[in-house]
């Protein structure tokens, strides 16, 4: 065997079993050190290469770690962030897995020394919530078999990869609807970044609903924000401007809703008697709004659940039941909405 499959001493590693067992070196790993998270035809191959290579564990050092899942976030200073690691630490920790959160910015530099430290600390998986991994990375974690998992509330990424997202396209339509029901005729959006996916489906959602109620939407009373209580300020101001405003506003996230509620109330307007807002995340915070949000539920905390025990299927070698998981959304209501005035 050549030195690629051997160490310095001539001892066959860890990763050319891995190879010839055809699965991932923290597979080979768990076998070695005895965990059950490994089907019982995985193990028995692994050992039996195991005992023909004649390998022998070192012995563990006081202290060596325990099972270890990366947490990768494009950047950290959104609300839902903090949801989504409520979900993963709580089936993480269930599970005796340690979790290290980092953010990457989407930035290449940061996104390769997020690489060197995975790499260091041997982590057993990658849950990725950003599409913002350029291709040579993913590659390199598929080369250290390493098994990675999206979370994806902002878009669909072109990672070959399983991925959990949420059904923008019903919350869009349910939220308009709710709107509709309420005697609501000229609704406003306040949409996301065009070039997100969800963004886009939670638009077509909001068109859905208009044209099953015979409404033409009507382009000046959509307008674009990107997700920040600002541009949700913003965006609401440029509405209440037009000659006709709107009696009702759609925001495509909470934060944004947050803001719009913000411009009505300097305009001197009151939510919902002049104009109802719906949000879309159903964050925590909004429950004590003023008026308390009405807004779509997306199951961000459940999305982080579903990623740790997905990628902790794969660790064991086992796929996913689908590579594409969507959530359900859900209509919240609360003070926020009433028929217009």
């Amino acid at each position: 065997m050549g030195a690629r499959g051997a160490d310095a001493e001539g001892k066959v590693t860890i990763t050319e079993i891995a190879r010839q067992a055809g699965v991932s070196v923290p597979t080979v790993s768990r076998v070695v050190n005895g965990r059950s998270d490994v089907s019982p035809q995985t193990r028995a191959r692994v050992e039996d290469l195991l005992r023909r290579h004649g390998y022998r564990r070192r012995p563990a050092a006081p202290g060596a770690r325990a099972a270890l899942l990366d947490l990768v976030f494009n950047d950290l200073d959104s609300p839902w962030a903090v949801e989504i690691i409520r979900g993963v630490e709580e089936v993480a920790h269930a599970a005796g897995v340690g979790t290290v959160v980092s953010a990457i910015h989407g930035r290449s530099g940061d996104a390769r020394e997020w690489m060197r430290n995975l790499r260091a600390r041997a982590s057993d998986g990658v849950i990725l919530v950003t599409s913002a991994l350029d291709s040579t990375l993913h590659e390199e974690l598929r080369i250290l078999g390493v098994p990675l998992v999206v979370v994806d509330p902002a878009g669909s990424p072109a990672l070959d990869a399983p991925t959990i997202g949420a059904a923008n396209w019903s919350g869009g339509l349910a939220a308009t609807e709710h709107l509709l029901s309420l005697g609501h005729r000229r609704i406003g959006l306040i949409a996301g970044p065009p070039r997100l996916l969800c963004s886009r489906a939670r638009l077509d959602g909001y068109r859905a609903a208009l044209e099953g109620a015979g409404i033409t939407p009507h382009p000046s009373l959509v307008v674009p924000g990107d997700f920040r209580p600002e541009s949700g300020f913003t965006a609401c101001t440029a509405l209440l401007d037009l000659p006709e405003p709107p009696t009702a506003l759609f925001a495509a996230s909470d934060q944004m809703a947050l803001g719009a509620i913000e411009a009505l109330r300097r305009r001197g307007l009151r939510v919902p008697q002049d104009m109802s807002v719906v949000g879309f995340d159903d964050l925590p915070e909004v429950r004590w709004s003023a008026p308390p949000l009405t807004t779509i539920r997306q199951p961000l905390a459940d999305m982080g659940k579903l990623a740790v025990r997905t990628v902790l299927r794969l660790t064991r070698d086992e796929q996913p039941a689908s590579p594409r998981v969507e959530l359900g959304t859900d209509l919240v209501v609360r003070a926020s909405t009433a028929p217009p005035a």
